[in-house]
């Protein structure tokens, strides 16, 4: 307990801060590898939009200076301190939900408001609401972890909080930030050891949620005919997923070369956002999009292992904000991976890392930092018990 009380009060220095070399690695390699990619695939739209070329790749590179200095801000601060703020950083997801249907404050974009305009800058509200409420709910699991094990009531709590939440992300609308949040906490709530006989039936509602929520609404379901039979629209609501799976068929094993893609000259829309994987398929091939699937693999399940570290040292909520965390960089990179390929209905997701624009990247490098910060005190945490252990020995 004094070793938790230690790590909840002290910032190591920055300098030869020791971290994981695969997560770190993995994301700093996306991150440039997105970069390069959004290069070649806003090009055109620069030119047209901006009449300079260069814009959005210039912007972007912005945006991966603010997310590193973002970063830094959340590997310095001790995990303890983020569950000592969980309830407060859930009051903000609200605040920040509520602020965009606000007339006036809200920004209108496709049809949809989720952006608070500041300035030259856009704050999506959404990108950052998955953070804090993995944040919350793993405050939350440890808490009332006797009580959501014995209890329905104990285990229906967090579920009336993500239902408020789901219901102000579809009044914007943002069905697919709902469907991330949603996934990525069944998932630590499975992980945290919940009886099947409260989990179960809480998957076979959300799935049955999700399901009503994806037909009732008619552009929803016009989408997912369109999915069914992307080529019997193609001109209409399956015109992207055609569009992307005609650059998958162009790229074939190797990519027709950086730069060389056809399907980026206006003919794919948000060739640089939702779908850069289909510009990296068709440039890169099969291979150098094979290569983003793997690392985003060996991402998730490394974040997953060392939740596992800390539960082994008796860090449950390390433990639970790392699964919670790297479900969420694994949900919504398999639900954009999913849509390009045309596996999935086309949903507004970014590709963490990857895609252009600022709120996702800064939260997905915020996200990879807490990761890191938690392989970090729990590598402080059993080096201290080894010390202790070998004292008393």
């Amino acid at each position: 307990m004094s070793m938790v009380k230690k790590l909840s009060v002290s910032t190591p220095q920055l300098a030869g801060f020791p971290v994981d070399p695969l997560v770190f690695g993995i994301a700093v390699f996306l991150m440039l590898y997105g970069l390069v990619m959004i290069g070649s695939a806003s090009l055109e739209i620069g030119v047209k939009t901006y009449g300079n070329p260069f814009f959005l790749l210039t912007r972007h590179s912005i945006y991966l200076l603010v997310s590193g200095a973002a970063a830094l801000v959340a590997i310095s601060v001790p995990i303890q301190r983020w569950q000592k703020y969980d309830a407060a950083l859930l009051a903000v997801s609200f605040l920040l939900l509520m602020l965009v249907l606000v007339p006036g404050i809200g920004k209108e974009v496709n049809g949809a408001t989720r952006w608070v305009a500041l300035g030259p800058f856009s704050l999506q509200g959404s990108e950052f609401v998955k953070l804090f409420v993995t944040i919350y709910m793993a405050g939350y699991l440890v808490r009332r972890k006797e009580e959501i094990e014995t209890s329905l009531s104990g285990f229906a709590k967090p579920l009336v909080v993500l239902t408020l939440i789901v219901f102000l992300l579809l009044g914007q609308p943002d069905f697919g930030a709902a469907i991330v949040i949603i996934s990525a906490a069944i998932g630590m709530i499975f992980l945290a050891g919940v009886p099947y006989r409260f989990f179960l039936p809480l998957v076979a509602l959300c799935v049955s949620s999700i399901a009503l929520i994806a037909t009732l609404t008619p552009y929803r379901l016009a989408r997912l005919l369109a999915f069914a039979d992307p080529w019997e629209h193609q001109f209409d609501s399956g015109y992207q997923l055609t569009q992307a799976l005609i650059a998958f068929g162009r790229g074939e094993w190797i990519g027709l070369g950086l730069g060389n893609s056809i399907q980026k000259l206006f003919f794919l829309p948000e060739a640089h956002t939702d779908f850069l994987f289909s510009i990296v398929a068709e440039e890169m091939g099969i291979i150098g999009a094979g290569l983003v699937i793997l690392l985003f693999a060996g991402l998730v399940i490394r974040g997953l292992a060392i939740g596992n570290a800390a539960r082994r040292q008796e860090l449950p909520f390390h433990a639970y904000l790392a699964y919670g965390l790297s479900l969420i960089i694994g949900i919504q990179a398999s639900i954009n991976l999913g849509v390009n390929l045309g596996i999935l209905p086309t949903k507004g997701l970014t590709l963490p890392f990857m895609s252009y624009g600022g709120n996702s990247l800064i939260v997905s490098c915020m996200m990879v930092a807490l990761i890191l910060r938690i392989d970090y005190e729990t590598r402080q945490f059993q080096t201290s018990n080894i010390k202790r252990g070998k004292r008393n020995g």
